[in-house]
């Protein structure tokens, strides 16, 4: 039975073409996530709580939907009777990367999951390449070694874009995808970033949907709320010029999440890979994906987020772990934003306004957090707003010398 006063909540796939008489909610939870789609294609996630063992009816299941989901199965049903092209060049390469640090039980859970994907993939040849960093023993290896095809690499600098950057230097394929160890990919996740890929051969870098895995204790669900990873379940294309959001392209991170991302090798190779003084684990464990955002658009290439390139992912499980996640956000950003700051002055007025934009926002949280007399909210908002003013006033400087002393260590 559901523990009293502990939220748990089912997730539930809906196809919107065969919607059920009723569901019900299981007898050991406390409400149910559902994930609407058509066929492969997701179309919605909707949250709603429910007491142990109640149903709800089709109706019900319409009206949590919405006028949104409807929308988007229609537009789905046309894209699918109109389909793109076939590209006039071939069919580019793929290698994915698993950047994975003394986690071997969740990068199997992975695997379990990608390697049938891979072996099925539309690309015209597909690699998984697990980076181990720094792991303390050798059960990330052991894990890679259940698996037929999987190519591991040990990178000894410890950082996630110290082990992106081995990625990078290691890929054969065209496109680079990048996959957290804490994700499992849906089943159509190479499906959704060949689609991708078809509609803009051109873009420098692809983002997809990311949903939760499971939501099974108060944090999983509280950070759903607070929209989760969620960029939507619409297409959408990003240059570096458009310009109706004033804090663009400086607010890069709208456009998708670094746990399930994807690039041209090429380009990335350009832009001499990833800033390895951001995203460098329990220090400054943010900012790497919104700078590379960043410098893929202002190199002048698109990027697109498309929903079906689906990954899901598994939100932290404490209240305690989700309040750091929160800190390191703040942190994380305002790393990045120094960096911007110094090394892209023609974007001066942006980063100043989004900079004021950022801040406005976190106290408005607050006072509105404080008026609803939410503890939980007020908690979250302090702590990204702490970690915002901390990476302010010299994280990311923090973080180039201690990389520095890391680099010279393993020199």
């Amino acid at each position: 039975m559901a523990q009293a006063g502990v939220m748990s909540y089912a997730i539930v796939d809906i196809d919107v073409g065969y919607i059920p008489a009723t569901i019900a909610c299981p007898a050991d939870r406390t409400g149910l996530g559902l994930i609407f789609r058509r066929g492969e294609r997701p179309l919605g996630f909707v949250m709603t709580p429910l007491a142990p063992g109640e149903a709800i009816d089709r109706e019900a299941l319409r009206t949590l939907a919405g006028p949104d989901v409807a929308e988007r199965a229609l537009a789905v049903a046309l894209e699918e009777s109109f389909p793109a092209p076939a590209p006039l060049t071939g069919l580019p390469s793929l290698t994915i990367a698993i950047c994975t640090k003394d986690r071997a039980q969740r990068l199997a859970r992975l695997l379990e999951a990608l390697v049938p994907v891979a072996s099925a993939s539309p690309f015209a040849s597909t690699e998984i390449l697990v980076i181990d960093n720094a792991s303390v023993d050798d059960q990330t290896r052991l894990a890679c070694q259940g698996f037929a095809g999987i190519r591991y690499v040990y990178e000894a600098k410890a950082g996630l874009d110290f082990a992106r950057n081995a990625a990078l230097a290691g890929a054969h394929g065209d496109l680079l995808a990048f996959l957290d160890d804490d994700v499992v990919v849906d089943p159509s996740w190479a499906h959704g970033l060949m689609r991708a890929w078809l509609s803009r051969p051109d873009a420098g870098g692809f983002t997809g949907l990311v949903l939760p895995y499971r939501l099974d204790t108060d944090a999983q669900i509280a950070f759903e709320r607070r929209g989760g990873f969620g960029r939507g379940f619409r297409r959408m294309e990003v240059h570096d010029d458009d310009f109706d959001n004033e804090g663009h392209p400086v607010g890069a991170g709208a456009i998708g999440a670094g746990c399930n991302m994807a690039f041209d090798r090429t380009l990335l190779l350009s832009l001499n890979g990833f800033d390895d003084a951001l995203d460098t684990g329990g220090a400054l464990p943010g900012g790497g994906d919104l700078d590379i955002f960043y410098r893929v658009l202002r190199s002048g290439r698109p990027m697109v987020y498309e929903p079906s390139y689906c990954a899901y992912h598994e939100h932290r499980e404490t209240m305690a772990q989700l309040t750091r996640q929160y800190w390191t956000w703040g942190l994380g950003f305002m790393a990045f934003m120094t960096k911007v700051r110094r090394h892209d002055p023609a974007m001066g007025g942006r980063q100043r306004m989004l900079l004021r934009w950022w801040f406005l926002d976190q106290v408005r949280s607050l006072i509105t957090a404080r008026r609803a007399k939410c503890r939980q909210d007020i908690g979250f908002g302090w702590a990204e707003l702490r970690g915002g003013v901390t990476g302010y006033f010299g994280e990311y400087d923090r973080s180039r010398r201690r990389v520095a002393a890391i680099r010279k260590a393993q020199a």
